[in-house]
Formats: structure tokens, sequence, C-alpha cells
């Protein structure tokens, strides 16, 4: 039986049928969670309070083994008739804003309008919304579903909350609910390293200690060079300096001066190319600015704080084109998306099928304080992760998974 054959076969089914029905009936209280959950804030490793909340819904649905782990993720399961492979499903608690961010949901004209209000908050939403179709249904599935949502996917959390998951966990897939449009499928994910880079020398008056080092010259050299860099654009690799700090006052030789690097590709070779390219820029840039003033004084000091990996699979995996007949099934067409970096990328770096399955609605604004969520139809989305979920699991007496089982 072919994916698309399958799809059919499980959309058919009585039980499924009005579960997705549920999903469109339940479309106003998933969109209240999103709400609450929005106003609960989750900054950067501080995603303890979203995350209380978050277990607490997931215990009311009945889920088995509720918790939070060590690192701060949210999990629970739903087992399946046994012997079945095991799919993982989740969104990101946190988000990109700060501490002290109003995060208070304004409705005007049909939309919703608060930081965070899509990215990720709608995902968390529209996971609970899939956990209540499946435990309010008379569906069986063959394999075991882990879901829940995870910490540390924005910026400098590193993807932490899924690496420390798969760390001490095994599964044979993985679906992170995330980005925006239904229709839009991503498979490939693009890597980083990140830096943070500081010089560090002894300063002194701009005119009485002239001929000393200073480490704003060398930071100035390192992001001249930086800037000439050239690289790919198949694979994609990209640079980008981002935050600099330095210097103390206009007349004063800088003791200390820093910056922060963001280099991606989308292929590991690429990127371990570009990474010895700009270390020894580094390098470079502070040997010269002790040369030119013939001493030795100024030092830098090197704090690698990223790691993502790039990962691939084909666009013709399993995983894939069930992901696509189950927004086939919701009657749109699929979309194969550029790479970018979520959760999924550490997963199919590992091996593990994985994609990011996007978010129902409209967004705009995102990462921003004047981000925005539509919710017309968002209940479509929803439906599609019910069908892509049951579709590698599989359903009891009706379809075998999709996914392999681990041996």
């Amino acid at each position: 039986m072919t994916i698309s054959e399958q799809m059919k076969k499980i959309q058919a089914d009585e039980n499924v049928q009005k579960a997705l029905e549920q999903i469109k009936e339940e479309d106003s209280l998933t969109i209240e969670q999103q709400k609450m959950l929005t106003e609960i804030p989750a900054p950067p490793f501080k995603e303890e309070k979203r995350a209380e909340a978050y277990k607490k819904l997931l215990e009311d649905y009945d889920l088995e083994d509720v918790h939070i782990d060590e690192e701060g993720n949210v999990f629970g399961k739903r087992s399946g008739t046994g012997d079945g492979p095991i799919l993982v499903v989740s969104a990101h608690l946190d988000t990109v804003f700060p501490e002290g961010t109003d995060t208070t949901v304004i409705e005007k004209e049909g939309k919703l309008h608060a930081p965070g209000i899509g990215d990720d908050t709608r995902g968390l939403a529209e996971v609970l919304a899939v956990i209540r179709a499946l435990q309010d249904s008379n569906v069986k599935t063959v394999g075991d579903i882990i879901i829940g949502g995870t910490v540390g996917e924005e910026g400098a959390g590193d993807l932490r909350g899924v690496k420390a998951y798969f760390k001490e966990n095994k599964a044979d897939g993985y679906i992170s609910v995330d980005g925006s449009n239904l229709e839009t499928m991503i498979y490939l994910g693009t890597g980083s390293f990140r830096y943070r880079i500081t010089f560090q020398g002894k300063g002194g008056h701009s005119f009485g200690d002239f001929g000393t080092p200073s480490a704003t010259h060398a930071l100035g050299r390192a992001i001249a060079a930086i800037a000439d860099l050239e690289t790919k654009t198949d694979p994609k690799t990209t640079f980008s300096v981002g935050p600099i700090e330095g210097g103390s006052s206009v007349n004063a030789i800088s003791e200390q001066a820093s910056m922060e690097v963001d280099l991606r590709s989308n292929s590991m070779e690429e990127l371990i190319e570009l990474d010895k390219k700009f270390l020894a820029i580094v390098e470079e840039a502070c040997q010269k600015e002790n040369e030119r003033w013939g001493k030795d004084s100024m030092t830098v000091e090197v704090k690698k704080f990223g790691n993502r990996p790039p990962a691939s699979q084909s666009k013709e995996a399993p995983i894939v084109q069930a992901l696509a007949e189950a927004i086939k099934g919701v009657g749109k067409e699929p979309v194969y998306g550029e790479p970018v970096s979520t959760d999924a990328n550490y997963p199919m770096s590992l091996g593990i099928p994985a994609v990011t399955s996007g978010l129902g609605g409209k967004a705009g604004g995102t990462h921003t304080l004047k981000e925005w969520f539509d919710p017309e139809d968002a209940y479509l989305a929803v439906q599609k992760h019910f069908l892509f979920i049951l579709s590698l699991v599989g359903v009891d007496g009706l379809t075998t998974p999709i996914l392999t089982k681990e041996a």
C-alpha cells in the first residue's frame, strides 16, 4: 500500500472523521489556550513558568508519565498497542523576548497581537489540540507517541532541549510543530556555529599611553577581514557580525572589545571550512595589532556558544512524503521549504527521520514586539498534524506504521 493509499484509508475511518470534526469544533478552545500560554512569559533560559502550565495541561489530558526533565522539557506519553515505532512530537516553549517584555494579547480586527503569539506558542496550542483529539477518540495507534514542549530552541538556547532529550532517549521519528504556513515542509536543516570573541589589552590614556595595542582596533581589524570573506551560494553559506561592545571613553585606549558572530551553512563541510577561515582571521587580527605597536599585550578569547548541526534527507523520504499527503488531506498543496534551523535539525543529524510541520493561520512580525496572528482556518493545520501522526505510527487494525521501528 502506498503512502497516499494509507492516508486515504486513514481519512475514511469513522473514528478519524469524528476526531477531525472535533478539532474544527474546538478551534476557539485552541485559540484561547494559545492566548493563555502567550501571556505566560518564557524568556530564553527562563521557561519554567510556562513549562509548569504546560505540564498541568498534559496531565489534564491524561497522558502517561507526564514530567519535566532535567533540562526543562515537558513530555508525556500516549502508548500504542505494542511493538510499534516511537514518534516524538513537540513545539518549543521558549520565545526570543527578554524578561520583562509585555506579552499581553490584544485582539484587533480579527487578529491577535503580542510578542510570541505565533512563534512558537501557536505550535504549543496545536500540539494540545492534537492530544485532545487523540485522547477523546477511539483511535488506537500501533506506535507510541511522546508529545510535549522543548526548551532552548531560540537563539543562544542552541537546541539544548532537544539535544538533551535525544541524549537520554531513542526515537524512530520526530516532528517539530513550528514555522509559518501550513503548506510548508521543512525537511532540511541549516547548521550554525556561534561565537563570542573578546580582545583584551592593557589599555591606557589615548595620548599619554599612545602605542599601546587597542582592543577596539584589533576588533576592527577582525570585522573588516570577516566582511571580505567569500562564501558559496550553493550550498548556501553565510556569516554575520552581530552585537559589538568595547571601549570606555573617547580619550582611552580600549582594554576590552568583543563581538558575537554567526556562521551558517547547509553543508557541514562548508561550515567547517568557513569556521577555519574565521578563527584564523581572529588570531591574525590579534597578532597584527600587537605587531603594529611592537608589543605582545593584546590577547583574544574565543568562546563558542552555538553549535547547530546542518542536516539533510531526501525529499522522497517516507516521513516527508507522509507530511505531503497530510497536507493534501486538508485540501492544500505541499511546498518543499528551504533549509532552516529548527529543533528538527538535531535528530535529523543523528539519522532519525525528522521534519518541521508548519502552523495554521497567518502570522507576521515574528521575533518583534509587533508580532501578530490571524486565526482564520487555523484548525486545518491541527487536522494535518493529526493525520500525519497517525500515518507515521499506524492505526491499529487499519494501517501499518510508515516509520520503521529501530531494531
